[in-house]
């Protein structure tokens, strides 16, 4: 057995998901182009097969701890980037209505690319800003879950990621050791972006890091206000930084 294979079993068997030898074939070809379209465009810094497999696609796949997620029939990835975590948790849950959304169009066209080959099917990938087509009816309040693994902060991804929420569902925001330092920070937006804080869990034995799962509920629709223009966010999300950075003092 490959022990590539074992680990995202040693992530799925738990969780009653099924890693066959033919889905993990399709991840086999999702890393070998994700190896190939990264020597053409910036989609990964992490290019050895092994660290892809944990760091990507068990990382991914571990969001399925939480039985919101696997509950969810409509999913919406914002800022997809190289598809992580939204093409994994498709590839693992087939049935799942999924949505890439990206501002970069050629990261689509690579989704487009891996998608096809590996031969999946209801997928929709939108090229825009997140806070630009949060604002569209057709995807304004209207997901089971929103899910991101972006490097921005917890209180800019609320912004961004809750508008797309369905009310009395939920957003998961994949983030690191800091969290409890971005929940102190956003605080005043829980209620702003009518949400709670359902709660956050930890993903053990994935690699020397700490990942957590912050799950959190919308509980009304989105005031019409939300989510602001980029340059507010972008604005708040450097205050943000600086809080973090004070905390560390």
């Amino acid at each position: 057995m490959n022990k590539n294979h074992d680990l995202l079993r040693r992530i799925a068997d738990p969780l009653e998901l099924n890693v066959s030898r033919e889905t993990f074939e399709k991840f086999i070809i999702y890393k070998d182009l994700l190896k190939e379209w990264n020597q053409k465009i910036n989609l990964t810094a992490i290019t050895d097969d092994d660290e892809i497999f944990l760091k990507h696609f068990a990382d991914s796949i571990s969001i399925f701890h939480l039985k919101e997620v696997k509950q969810a029939k409509t999913v919406i990835d914002v800022g997809t980037g190289a598809g992580f975590p939204g093409l994994p948790m498709k590839i693992i849950n087939p049935s799942l209505k999924l949505t890439c959304l990206d501002p970069l169009n050629k990261r689509l066209n690579f989704l487009r690319e891996v998608s096809k080959e590996i031969d999946l099917h209801d997928i929709s990938f939108i090229h825009g800003r997140a806070e630009d087509v949060s604002r569209e009816t057709s995807h304004r309040d209207n997901y089971d879950l929103a899910v991101s693994r972006a490097v921005a902060l917890l209180p800019t991804l609320m912004e961004f990621c809750l508008p797309f929420v369905a009310q009395d569902k939920f957003f998961v925001a994949m983030k690191g050791p800091e969290i409890e330092n971005e929940i102190e920070i956003s605080k005043r937006l829980f209620s702003q972006l009518s949400s709670e804080l359902v709660k956050i869990e930890q993903i053990p034995d994935l690699d020397e890091y700490e990942h957590n799962l912050v799950l959190i509920k919308k509980v009304k629709l989105t005031n019409s206000k939300y989510p602001r223009k980029f340059t507010q966010i972008k604005k708040d999300n450097q205050m943000y930084k600086d809080l973090l950075s004070k905390s560390k003092i």
